[in-house]
């Protein structure tokens, strides 16, 4: 490990809570302002053993970020030395962060231009949309019978969070607060690695969405069709919810896509 290394690690708090332009945002996990008391409930307990995060875990957490809050924008050149300036540390852990991201779908590399940012087509984003719907209504049929009281908490406690930030136009957290949300759901169907693809998918998409709700003001819509499928879980209804649930992930791809046809001109 470098000294700039062993630097970025003490200095990775800065890091993740100040944009490129000097307003403050929150890291990948965001807390908000208030909890309620159901909420600071669900917390983590304090003997809950922390992982210790090398610098490349580090680095992959704030460039991830910053793709997905659109500070590097789709197609932009990733060069590996202005990111180790930027970021404070040595080349190898961006190079290994690079390698992460293009696994997850947000980074591709090209012959002679090195790392961009990876930009959908139309198509593509429709076949995403597509995908998650089978797999994510897939998980949940298979998630619900195993679903106990707790789980159900979970996620509406999340979704709490979740409305709390639209509401207050906090766009740096309607991303991951969605996916704690669906997850929340998919949790209990004990089903890791489809789990871990579906999260790839949901980060692909998931600046796309942020800049439509943002544009379109779709946070109604959003709410409500999320507040559908819970009440179906909590009734215990599979069918009625993997079916709400598929309506909600196509008709988001359906806006997505019309959305970014007008952005690029048809």
């Amino acid at each position: 490990m470098t000294p700039a290394d062993r630097r970025f690690i003490l200095s990775v708090p800065a890091i993740l809570s100040s944009r490129s332009n000097g307003t403050p945002i929150s890291p990948r996990v965001m807390p908000m302002k208030s909890r309620s008391p159901r909420s600071r409930a669900a917390a983590p307990r304090s003997g809950t053993p922390v992982q210790r995060k090398t610098v490349a875990m580090l680095a992959l957490e704030a460039l991830r970020e910053k793709i997905l809050r659109g500070e590097y924008a789709e197609g932009e050149p990733l060069r590996q030395d202005a990111l180790a300036a930027e970021l404070g540390v040595s080349r190898i852990p961006i190079r290994e962060a690079l390698r992460q991201l293009e696994v997850e779908g947000l980074v591709t590399f090209s012959p002679h231009v090195g790392a961009v940012v990876s930009a959908l087509s139309l198509g593509e984003i429709e076949e995403l949309f597509e995908l998650r719907a089978m797999i994510e209504s897939d998980l949940l049929r298979r998630a619900m019978p195993r679903m106990d009281a707790h789980c159900i908490e979970r996620a509406a406690d999340t979704l709490d969070l979740y409305e709390e930030a639209l509401r207050e136009g906090d766009i740096g957290a309607w991303g991951e607060m969605n996916w704690q949300f669906h997850s929340a759901l998919y949790a209990p169907a004990g089903r890791p690695l489809t789990l871990g693809i579906v999260q790839n998918l949901h980060n692909q998409s998931d600046r796309y969405l942020r800049m439509q709700l943002a544009l379109t003001h779709g946070e109604s819509r959003a709410s409500e069709e999320h507040r559908a499928i819970l009440e179906a879980v909590r009734e215990g209804a599979v069918q009625e919810a993997a079916a709400l649930l598929e309506r909600h992930i196509l008709g988001a791809g359906r806006a997505l896509g019309e959305f970014l046809r007008e952005q690029r001109g048809g």
